[in-house]
This record gives C-alpha cells, sequence and structure tokens, in this order.
C-alpha cells in the first residue's frame, strides 16, 4: 500500500474513533438528562478532552495531505469530506457537554408541576447520529439520505417542548429557571440533529459528488 493510501486510512479511522466517541457522549448525556445520572455527566465532561485531540489530529492530516499529495477526484472529495465531518463531530460533542452541563444544573432545580419528557427528542437524534455516521463508515448515500428527512421531526419536538416551558414560566415563576435549562437542552439536541444532518450531506458529496445542501430534491434522487 502506497504512503498516500496508509494516510487516508489513518484519517478514516481517526474519524471513526471520534464519531464513536461522540456518539458515546450524546447517548450519555441524554442518559444523564432522561435518569438523572450525574456519572453519566461527570463521564461525558472527562471526554471532552479526548475529542478535541482528535479534532486537532484530524485537521492537521488533512491539511497535511492536501499540501503535500494535492489529491484528485474522489481522494479529494475524501478530505474535503474529512475536514467538514470533523468540525460537525466536534462541535456535536460541545452540544453533548452543554447537554450535561445544563442537566447538571436542572438536577438541583426544583422539580417542576408537569411531566416533562426529552426521551422521544434523545432516541431520534441519537437515531440520526448513529445512521450518519454508519453512512460515513459504509460509504452509503442512500443511507445518509435517510438523516436528512428526521431533521423536521427534530424540530417540531423542539418547538412543541419550548412552548411548553414558556407558557410554564408565564403561570408559574419559581419554575423559570429550570424551564430555561430545559428550552436550552431541546436546543442543543436540534443543533446535534442539524450536525448530523451536515455530515449526512458530506457523506452524499464524498460518495456521488453531489451537494446537497439546501436542495432537496437533489437530496431525494440520491
Amino acid at each position: 500500500m502506497r504512503p498516500f493510501e496508509e494516510e487516508l486510512n489513518s484519517l478514516n479511522d481517526i474519524l471513526r474513533e471520534m464519531g464513536g466517541l461522540v456518539a458515546q457522549s450524546i447517548h450519555r448525556s441524554v442518559l444523564s438528562l432522561v435518569e438523572k445520572n450525574e456519572d453519566y455527566a461527570h463521564q461525558v465532561l472527562r471526554d471532552e478532552s479526548r475529542i478535541n485531540a482528535l479534532e486537532i489530529q484530524v485537521d492537521d492530516l488533512a491539511t497535511t495531505l492536501i499540501v503535500r499529495e494535492s489529491p484528485v477526484a474522489g481522494d479529494m472529495r475524501f478530505v474535503v469530506g474529512a475536514i467538514k465531518i470533523n468540525t460537525d463531530l466536534e462541535r456535536m460533542g460541545d452540544m453533548a457537554v452543554g447537554i450535561v452541563e445544563r442537566s447538571l444544573a436542572a438536577m438541583r432545580q426544583p422539580e417542576l408541576p408537569m411531566d416533562v419528557s426529552f426521551t422521544e427528542m434523545g432516541n431520534l437524534v441519537e437515531s440520526m447520529v448513529l445512521t450518519c455516521l454508519d453512512a460515513f463508515v459504509q460509504r452509503d448515500a442512500k443511507l445518509a439520505r435517510t438523516v436528512l428527512t428526521s431533521d423536521d421531526a427534530v424540530d417540531k419536538l423542539r418547538n412543541t417542548l419550548t412552548r411548553q416551558m414558556v407558557d410554564l414560566m408565564k403561570q408559574d415563576p419559581a419554575s423559570v429557571e429550570r424551564a430555561l435549562d430545559y428550552i436550552l437542552i431541546a436546543r442543543r439536541l436540534e443543533r446535534i440533529a442539524d450536525h448530523a444532518t451536515n455530515v449526512a450531506e458530506d457523506v452524499i458529496f464524498m460518495v456521488k459528488g453531489i451537494d446537497v445542501r439546501h436542495r432537496q430534491a437533489d437530496a431525494a434522487q440520491v
């Protein structure tokens, strides 16, 4: 195997490791929220430094490959896609950290006078993340396209929860702090879904050479 191919494989492997860590952090952040479990939250905080280190590795290796090898066609699409996916994965990790920070804060606030469940939204977001990562590993554009169709459902769940929290804050000022934490958590889950969508779009570009951003008709034909 040529050194260039070995380095492409290394870039792929680092992204896979990073994706696995990010998916794990998102899973634990949702569990910390749903189960009110501080241990899961602290594991997410501990893993942040490793995710950040992998982000730097990907950037350094991808930049080196572009400068030294001047890749073309599919190789160039992969390297460019790797840089973009790397950014989205790191931001997903940041969102998971943000969720557990708000989750830990909410645990110290009085319970709300109503049941608030993040299970459906959390499960949907986790599914999107795992699917976009599977699509990347398998270089499967059709699988990536399924992620794009889930984003609207996450937006609707976030909007519904936000309306509930705003109504509650109007009725019960004592609930404001915890309700605000929940609004911020829902926002971060929505942002993770947005980043998963970005990764799926990048996979489609890597595999098909088609840029489907803001072009749903093209995405539907992949």
